[in-house]
């Protein structure tokens, strides 16, 4: 599979420019794409030679702003998950009840997310009226505490294991759909950003009710992620000892 890195390194980059790109053909090593202002084309190495009035210029094809986001997310996506195509849509918990999810937990294992790093990750789920869910997280990253809040909802009554969070005032929502719980050792956590259903990023998370799980417990988290074509082999382990930690605290 061609990596978002890799489609960028197909072209030369002095012919880059800010625009978007087109979808290369199914020979991928064959072609370079050429960026011309408002024109976009998808030509040959060979044809690069000839002058651009001489090629037949390209319709922009529909997942053309998908590209372009693409593009741009390119810094995060090296460090994400990254798929194409539209997001899953794994099974989630049956009979869901955010009254005994509420609570403290640990998050054990990750999958990569820029904006979950550091070790000793913590949620504290408060329960509020209207089925809305307070939520105070907390990581240590640079020797520091860092701790931000936010709120988990309910977008759908009859599907109450698909939560929505919202942390940050000028970011959309993300799903938090969970997967699986048994809501007094485990819960396995799933989200996706769908971006024009051409390609997408996925995270998933493992907590825990204490600082860590058993092996087979563990074990039986992962394999639910495995059943829903998650891909396991990239899961990180959150470290959950910070007593040596300077006790710097900071909300954002």
């Amino acid at each position: 599979m061609i990596s978002p890195v890799d489609l960028l390194k197909v072209a030369p980059v002095q012919q880059l420019k800010p625009s978007t790109f087109c979808r290369l053909s199914s020979n991928l090593h064959k072609n370079m794409l050429v960026f011309c202002g408002k024109r976009m084309e998808c030509v040959s190495g060979d044809d690069l030679k000839q002058p651009l009035s001489s090629r037949a210029a390209l319709t922009p094809p529909p997942a053309m702003s998908a590209s372009l986001v693409l593009l741009l997310l390119l810094p995060l996506v090296s460090a994400q998950t990254f798929g194409w195509g539209p997001c899953k849509t794994p099974e989630v918990q049956a009979n869901f009840t955010l009254e005994e999810f509420a609570g403290s937990w640990y998050l054990v294992e990750k999958l990569p997310a820029f904006f979950a790093p550091g070790k000793c990750i913590r949620s504290n789920l408060t329960l509020m009226e209207n089925d809305t869910v307070h939520v105070t997280s907390s990581h240590f990253f640079f020797d520091r505490e860092w701790r931000f809040e936010g709120v988990l909802v309910t977008p759908d009554g009859d599907e109450p294991a698909k939560l929505a969070a919202h942390f940050f005032k000028f970011a959309p929502s993300m799903p938090d759909w969970v997967l699986a719980t048994d809501y007094t050792d485990y819960s396995v956590v799933y989200s996706c950003m769908d971006f024009f259903h051409a390609f997408h990023l996925e995270y998933a998370w493992i907590f825990s009710r204490s600082p860590s799980l058993s092996p087979e417990t563990l074990r039986h988290c992962e394999e639910i992620l495995d059943r829903e074509g998650i891909d396991t082999s990239r899961l990180q382990e959150v470290e959950q000892d910070c007593t040596d930690v300077p006790k710097k605290s900071f909300s954002y």
